[in-house]
């Protein structure tokens, strides 16, 4: 594998959601702070700044065409000093890195796939490619469709390969440990993938590589992405709208039997907190889910072992949804599970099982539903072990709440364990509109 292998999915913070194209220094810094001192203990990380942190102009909602971009002599986007002072005389995001990496944190930034419309139009050198200049290696014919900063590049030019290594040697320099590359996925850049990743594997520096954006990513692309890629978005962007939660149901049903140390399935940032300040889309705002609907992303995004990255900005998120953060029992389901999979999706009702260490089993429920319900679930739907006396052999705990679940041998129908046959176990659960439930059976001893 030419990237950097990761034995459990990414996670972190990452600034799009919140400060889209305008991200400061000060509150890259801001946000790592909090994440060291309130949420490094539970796994959390990585800190991500994303698009156009080389733009002078940017601004919420959209992107500027034209953009006087920061860059090096070899056509190599560099940050703006008005917005990372700590870069100006060329020293780019080092030191910002390496205050990061000073709170025990891992640093990443957002590239584009290709080369800056800026260097082609200046015509500037190529490093590492004697004579070569950007003109040369560009192709005006496969841009991106989103943002106007990029020409693609012409792989049949070995100067192209040369571009990528130069840059990730930069990012090296710079000490980044994770890349979130755009639009490599959609469609579909098989030669952009295989030189980026070859390009960080010359680089020197373990660097994980995220690939953006999916829409609706084909499980046929699989092993090329596991050769290539930390991890892959399986969804375009995803946004505080429980449509938006909604959808991805059937996307990580389908990928998420595939995640592993080999490339993990991405459903996107988690759009929880305050978001919107001066983002791509929408006002300053604290998400538009319910706090039910946070549980139930948090849930499937957990139990189906995507990458997490938090889109809220930290410091002025509020408590509660900090809180699910912070909930080391539902994490140890995200780092440590296996066999994770959709067991069961019917009238609304989704259940997911996986299996966890030393014997213990995950199942989470959510309901689809506007209206609360009261659920009997069947032990054998979701490969719960069933003891001697007809009933689930172990103890059952809500990993949100920590509560106890009642269960119960079935010997006749009955209104409380509907859709349960008799001679089966039921766990007990009642679920909120759009809610879900995350429990944890752990075998008598």
């Amino acid at each position: 594998m030419a990237t950097t292998p990761s034995p459990r999915p990414p996670m972190g913070w990452n600034s799009w959601d919140c400060y889209g194209t305008t991200v400061t220094e000060a509150e890259v810094m801001a946000n790592a702070e909090f994440m060291a001192e309130h949420l490094l203990p539970y796994g959390w990380d990585t800190v991500v700044v994303d698009i156009d942190w080389s733009d002078p102009t940017a601004r919420s909602h959209g992107y500027n065409a034209g953009a006087p971009l920061a860059m090096d002599a070899h056509g190599r986007l560099v940050p703006d000093p008005g917005r990372f002072p700590s870069a100006t005389g060329g020293a780019g995001f080092g030191p910002l890195a390496d205050r990061v990496h000073a709170l025990g944190l891992r640093f990443g930034i957002h590239t584009m796939r290709g080369i800056p419309r800026g260097a082609v139009e200046q015509d500037l050198p190529v490093l590492g490619a004697a004579g070569v200049t950007a003109s040369a290696v560009a192709d005006a014919t496969n841009v991106c469709e989103w943002n106007p900063d990029m020409l693609g590049l012409d792989h049949r030019h070995p100067g192209a390969q040369a571009y990528y290594d130069s840059t990730l040697a930069l990012y090296a320099d710079w000490g980044v440990d994770f890349v979130k590359a755009d639009d490599m996925l959609w469609p579909y850049q098989a030669a952009d993938i295989e030189a980026y990743a070859r390009a960080i594997e010359r680089s020197g520096r373990p660097i994980e590589l995220s690939l953006s954006p999916g829409r609706d990513l084909s499980l046929t692309r699989l092993d090329h992405l596991r050769q290539h890629a930390t991890m892959w978005r399986v969804c375009d962007d995803l946004w505080d709208r429980w449509e938006d939660v909604e959808a991805n149901f059937a996307r990580f049903a389908r990928w998420a039997p595939f995640a592993s140390a080999q490339g993990w399935p991405d459903g996107d940032m988690l759009p929880l907190g305050r978001v919107g300040i001066r983002a791509e889309r929408g006002e300053p705002r604290h998400d538009g889910l319910t706090p039910d609907e946070r549980v139930s992303l948090m849930t499937l995004w957990v139990v189906a072992r995507s990458p997490l990255m938090i889109g809220g900005d930290l410091p002025t998120s509020d408590p509660a949804t900090v809180a699910l953060f912070q909930n080391a029992d539902v994490l140890a389901v995200h780092a440590a599970s296996s066999g994770n999979r959709e067991v069961f999706r019917e009238d609304g009702l989704v259940l997911w099982a996986a299996e966890g260490p030393d014997g213990v089993r995950y199942v989470a429920a959510f309901n689809l539903r506007e209206e609360p319900r009261s659920v009997a679930l069947d032990a054998g739907n979701v490969g719960l072990p069933v003891g001697a006396d007809d009933d689930v052999a172990g103890e059952v705990v809500e990993l949100w709440t920590g509560a106890r679940v009642r269960t119960s041998a079935v010997t006749v129908q009955s209104d409380d364990a509907r859709g349960v046959a008799p001679g089966s176990a039921a766990l007990h659960v009642t679920l909120a509109p759009h809610g879900a439930a995350l429990l944890r059976c752990t075998p008598v001893r």
